[in-house]
């Protein structure tokens, strides 16, 4: 097509890739998968220490992972908010931000997610990019973007297969909440979300869109152990 810079065609490939597997119901693969998503042996990933491995569930802490984000999409779709997002900070990577600095793919890109009060309410959301270590300690600034920087920080984390259906999200937040339900997470994370008012769950993707086997999915509880009472 004459005319029409790569960086176009990727864009308009991933959008189509993106509404029609996301968008139109793909359900997720409800199986058992190793906690290690296997791209993260081809691309960078935040590093983690293991905490405790439960019953279909993870703690994990997080040491100073950054992160690049939109400002908060309002939305009724997950799906209409998370490919927003994303050909946001894929346009950020391709280069367009202040340095015109091209940036390594990483995983995994998450959504925060703050959900609505009723069905027909817009909720909030943001998506982010993990920041490479090479570039963390200048990350490119870009318009619309923001810089996010995690303390010590811990997840619960329950991971699922397949391309995300947002009655699945739904399902495995509430799966989740089941397995660390009478543990002294679910009081840590409840005492923590509501001190600061935070993000209720996070969706974290493993894969490009391009990818149809093998693709990891997580559901993210992320919680201050400093804000939850003493265990």
């Amino acid at each position: 097509m004459v005319g029409v810079s790569m960086n176009m065609l990727m864009r308009v490939c991933l959008s189509v890739i993106l509404v029609s597997k996301l968008c139109n119901g793909y359900s997720t693969n409800q199986v058992k998968l190793d906690f290690y998503p296997p791209s993260c042996e081809r691309i960078e990933c935040p590093k983690y220490e293991l905490i405790e491995s439960g019953k279909d569930y993870e703690i994990r802490q997080y040491n100073s992972a950054m992160w690049m984000s939109t400002t908060p999409i309002d939305d009724i779709s997950l799906y209409s908010a998370t490919r927003t997002g994303f050909l946001r900070l894929f346009d950020y990577i391709q280069g367009k931000n202040n340095y015109q600095e091209k940036i390594e793919m990483t995983a995994p890109v998450i959504t925060q997610v703050k959900p609505s009060d009723g069905p027909f309410c817009a909720s909030s959301f943001v998506v982010s990019f993990y920041v490479p270590k090479k570039n963390q300690p200048n990350p490119p600034p870009a318009k619309g973007l923001h810089l996010q920087k995690w303390g010590k920080t811990y997840v619960a984390v329950r991971q699922f297969g397949g391309f995300v259906a947002a009655v699945d999200v739904a399902k495995e937040a509430a799966a989740l909440s089941a397995s660390i339900a009478g543990t002294k997470w679910a009081a840590a994370i409840y005492k923590s979300q509501a001190a600061d008012n935070t993000t209720m769950y996070t969706v974290a993707g493993y894969n490009s869109p391009f990818e149809f086997k093998n693709r990891v999915n997580e559901i993210w509880f992320t919680f201050d152990l400093d804000k939850a009472p003493a265990f």
